[in-house]
């Protein structure tokens, strides 16, 4: 079974993150997405109740191959190094990929064990508004050049020992939690 893991506040959940989980799914051949809902996002400041942040993943993130969990929250994990190695732990025999948008990418040397998370599990990155030139000549390419999985391979990623990276460039869809609580639409699910 091969798993993408699409982890994050979800302050609020929005069709962009359905876009990154579906794009992911289909160019990886992945069996289902699980939506890790963070009980606090270590770098931002206090979130929206876990409980809405669920109903907002749950409402956005229908059908059949999204699974929304609080799983974080039953591990005890703060961290995403942390949850990848209890997931790893509780599930031995799933083969886990670590999707992203583009525009998280950015960000990602600021997450505890960035490079630690690059070699437990491979990840895939979607492309998203004005962040694909940065993805691609970012840390986690700078760092692990060699791990880079062409697009034609996309599907052999999910399967891949990490390193291992593969970014997909997609259709852009616009929205994002940030605009979307910026803007007061609070937790429109547009």
């Amino acid at each position: 079974m091969k798993v993408g893991l699409l982890g994050g506040s979800f302050d609020p959940a929005h069709s962009g993150h359905a876009h990154v989980a579906e794009t992911a799914r289909a160019r990886l051949g992945l069996t289902c997405v699980w939506w890790l809902v963070s009980p606090q996002n270590p770098l931002k400041p206090k979130s929206t109740p876990l409980k809405n942040r669920l109903a907002s993943a749950r409402a956005v993130a229908r059908g059949r191959h999204n699974i929304v969990t609080d799983i974080e929250t039953q591990l005890k994990t703060q961290f995403t190094i942390d949850t990848l190695k209890g997931l790893k732990r509780r599930f031995p025999g799933v083969h886990f990929v670590w999707l992203m948008g583009a525009d998280n990418l950015s960000g990602f040397e600021q997450w505890r064990g960035w490079q630690d998370i690059a070699r437990l599990i491979p990840i895939c990155v979607v492309s998203r508004p004005g962040a694909g030139p940065r993805a691609r000549l970012g840390r986690l390419a700078q760092r692990f050049p060699h791990a880079r999985v062409n697009l034609a391979n996309a599907k052999a990623c999910a399967r891949g020992t990490p390193p291992a990276w593969v970014y997909i460039p997609a259709r852009w869809n616009p929205l994002s939690s940030t605009a979307l609580r910026a803007s007061g639409a609070g937790l429109s699910l547009v």
